[in-house]
């Protein structure tokens, strides 16, 4: 079936559509046959996850994969570096125990959040206190109830099993009730207002410190026990706070809400930097024949989160834009423009690599063609968003045409966010993130869930063709893509506002 693919490919390839007037097409074909047939894809893969495993940024790991992924682009003919950044501390996840000891006695399986304090060394005992956390004005309000508590600093998360029951009207309910504050809560989206609002992120747990808060617990926001991690050297937390289970989180508001106070013991043991370090992004290269300063990148971000392996979140991604790069390479193509290849780290914390990156390289962001990023999981590549450039609504769907028959040939008006992406288009480069099919990914993503098993190896292969053949055919348009606009840098604060505590309690 997948040289039947490939073959039906070449012959599109070597008949444009008529859509395809302005898009060059040449070499497509061999590109397509080369990831379809003789992919490396699988082995690479299972190293990440299964060999080099988890990929903190910061950590050993993420070390090993920066320099592995560096000698698999030279393996395949490519020129290769590691480019380093600014990260910030690093930060080293130790041992924890949480357990219910009223009204019943019961362990309660929880994560440190990344980038938070341990509990010195004690076993910190108190109650469970719920507390509206949101805003300054409610801190105020709750701030007498945190003293030697373990807080719920905000209500649970909607959470629904899609393999059981339909949500009660009740359920909808909470759900509507649970956007709409959120809704609120955020609907002033000016520059100060946004400002404001990730500065009390910032300010929260030192504050809820000098209250004599014990620690914070954080809803895992999925079903089944699963957990969603995060964290970032840019909020750091002087308090321990554990992400539980859904299940725990829930049941704990429901005895408050029964007039039953739960009590929690717990012990954790973290470790943050001190001194700020460097933190390196992997950057493999093809040099263009015709246009070498004129750029096409392709990237996925090569960090993980630790409770798994980061299978879909992203060592999927990182080994579609390293197939790319083989199938390019190997195929004999000989793009115009430089093709360049970068698997980011420290996207999880705040797209940190990709920024240090497009920073590093401002001078030549007139030069970069456009940014393709892959980073939605194990799931086929279905289409393009546009990123709100509807001006190149005819170039994608040109672009695709040769693998529309793959399933990939969708253009929609769509702003998508939370990837590396972003980082480009602050300088006016057109950059996307290619649509998937989800695949569970929001399921596996940052949870323990997250390892190789998850991996759909056909649609893996065929994001790799995609991404390829709509590189290659970036490289060879016959003119540089309309810049965009500037959205602006978004101000991320990294530490706390002058005048709140940062010293011991």
């Amino acid at each position: 079936m997948i040289r039947r693919l490939a073959l039906l490919a070449a012959l599109a390839a070597a008949q444009p559509l008529e859509a395809q007037t302005t898009v060059d097409t040449t070499g497509v074909g061999a590109v397509i046959s080369e990831a379809l047939e003789r992919s490396e894809l699988m082995r690479n893969i299972q190293h990440l996850t299964d060999v080099i495993g988890p990929r903190l940024s910061g950590s050993a790991a993420m070390r090993r994969a920066n320099d592995w992924t560096a000698g698999r682009f030279r393996e395949y003919g490519l020129s290769a570096a590691l480019e380093p950044y600014a990260f910030g501390v690093v930060w080293e996840r130790g041992p924890i125990e949480l357990r219910m000891v009223a009204p019943f006695r019961r362990a309660v399986s929880a994560h440190s959040w990344a980038w938070t304090a341990g509990t010195g060394g004690k076993t910190l005992a108190g109650p469970v206190v719920i507390a509206d956390l949101s805003t300054p004005d409610s801190f105020a309000a709750y701030k007498d109830r945190v003293r030697g508590a373990w807080v719920l600093p905000r209500p649970s998360s909607p959470v629904w099993n899609p393999d059981g029951p339909p949500p009660t009207p009740e359920d909808t309910a909470l759900a509507a009730a649970f956007l709409a504050a959120r809704a609120e809560l955020t609907a002033d989206t000016s520059a100060a207002a946004v400002r404001a609002r990730r500065q009390w992120t910032v300010d929260l747990p030192y504050l809820l410190r000098a209250e004599g808060a014990l620690g914070t617990l954080v809803d895992g926001g999925k079903e089944h026990a699963l957990m969603t991690m995060s964290g970032s050297p840019n909020r750091l937390s002087p308090l321990p706070n554990m992400v539980i289970s859904h299940e725990d989180y829930t049941h704990f508001e429901r005895l408050r809400g029964a007039g039953i106070t739960p009590r929690l013991e717990g012990r954790v043991e973290n470790r943050v930097g001190r001194s700020p370090v460097r933190q390196w992004n992997t950057v493999g290269e093809i040099r263009g024949s015709e246009l070498p300063g004129q750029v096409v990148i392709l990237g996925a971000h090569l960090d993980s989160w630790d409770l798994g392996t980061g299978l879909s979140d992203n060592a999927a991604g990182s080994s579609v834009v390293l197939e790319a790069a083989r199938a390019i390479a190997r195929s004999g193509a000989k793009p115009k423009r430089t093709i360049r290849f970068l698997l980011f780290s420290g996207e999880e914390q705040g797209l940190l690599g990709a920024r240090g990156y497009a920073a590093a390289h401002a001078a030549e962001a007139d030069s970069v063609q456009a940014v393709l990023v892959i980073d939605n999981g194990t799931g086929m590549i279905v289409g393009q968003a546009l990123q709100g450039r509807e001006d190149l609504a005819d170039t994608w769907r040109a672009l695709l045409a040769p693998v529309a028959h793959l399933g990939a040939g969708n253009v929609r008006s769509a702003v998508k966010s939370g990837t590396d992406h972003l980082a480009f288009a602050y300088y006016g480069i057109p950059a996307f993130n290619f649509d998937q099919e989800p695949r569970g990914y929001f399921h596996t993503h940052h949870s323990q869930s997250d390892t190789f098993d998850k991996a759909v190896e056909g649609d893996l292969k065929q994001a790799s063709a995609v991404m390829a053949a709509t590189a290659l055919q970036l490289a060879n348009y016959p003119t540089l893509l309309p810049r965009g606009p500037k959205p602006g840098p978004e101000q991320v604060p990294n530490r706390p506002s002058a005048g709140v505590a940062v010293g011991g309690r």
